[in-house]
């Protein structure tokens, strides 16, 4: 009987985890435009987005949730050509000045030069943790893949599966983790031509107008946030996103990570101290994969 009730009860919270864990995955039914809907699109019956910038407006569009742990992925495929001072955000993000939030910003550049992979984390209204990359592909020739993994442990970047950057949990020492609040996803294709391409350097060509990303297979496989109960309920062991498999890279995933950074990254706050004028941040000195 007690194996029998304990059979039960394992199953009890597989089901519970599953339920915080179940999100709609259509454009239609998980998102809204939040800006530049006039001249953005849903197509294909909810499962394509198109976000459009132009001499009138950019676009963005936000979930209608908010999350708490999980993974959140969708395949982009950026505008092409000369792409210079636009800014393609996908992105995490609370509200308030002592919000949280997990950045993907991809910078146009000049025909024939790469893109921009621009990441960033904000802890408690805190950011400055950039990170940058070269993509090792042409991300305007095809749809890719870029997903958020994050759990109480860690936050992981991947983009096809390759993981690129990792943020563990040092709270307990001190460093502030993004653990307390819920957060929508976001996505926007805007005008930042003071910044983006080579310290506003280069501006946009409106002849090359409009920029068109697109987007297709939104998937939100996350703890939906339902206030501060949820910081009990999606940080339970039972949550598949908490798995033990999800607390530290593979070796051999780990190995893909170091191919990446080490071929790929141009830039890393951590390798700044200029910058920080000595003063680094408490992270860099840890080991975070």
């Amino acid at each position: 009987m007690e194996r029998w009730q304990a059979l039960f009860l394992a199953l009890l919270v597989s089901t519970f985890a599953f339920h915080w864990g179940s999100v709609d995955a259509n454009f239609v039914k998980s998102m809204v435009f939040n800006w530049g809907a006039h001249h953005s699109s849903i197509m294909n019956n909810g499962n394509d987005l198109q976000l459009v910038l132009d001499t009138i407006s950019g676009s963005g569009v936000q979930t209608k949730k908010a999350f708490l742990f999980g993974s959140i992925e969708m395949l982009i495929k950026l505008a092409p050509g000369n792409s210079a001072g636009t800014v393609t955000a996908y992105y995490m993000s609370s509200t308030g000045d002592r919000h949280d939030e997990i950045d993907f910003e991809f910078l146009g550049n000049v025909s024939g030069q790469p893109y921009i992979i621009h990441t960033n984390i904000y802890t408690q209204g805190v950011g400055n943790r950039e990170q940058q990359f070269y993509p090792w592909f042409d991300p305007t020739a095809d749809y890719h893949n870029y997903t958020i993994h994050w759990n109480p442990t860690t936050v992981v970047w991947y983009i096809d599966e390759f993981p690129i950057r990792v943020f563990r949990n040092y709270q307990n020492e001190g460093i502030a983790y993004p653990n307390q609040q819920g957060m929508r996803v976001y996505s926007s294709l805007w005008n930042a031509d003071n910044w983006a391409t080579r310290g506003g350097l280069d501006k946009i060509d409106w002849n090359s107008a409009p920029f068109i990303a697109r987007y297709r297979r939104f998937r939100a496989r996350a703890c939906k946030w339902n206030g501060p109960i949820s910081i009990t309920h999606c940080a339970a062991t039972g949550n598949w996103w908490n798995s033990p498999v999800y607390s530290q890279l593979s070796a051999a995933k780990q190995g893909q990570m170091n191919w990446v950074r080490d071929n790929f990254m141009i830039y890393d706050y951590c390798q700044d101290p200029k910058r920080f004028k000595g003063q680094m941040p408490a992270e860099c000195f840890k080991p975070q994969f």
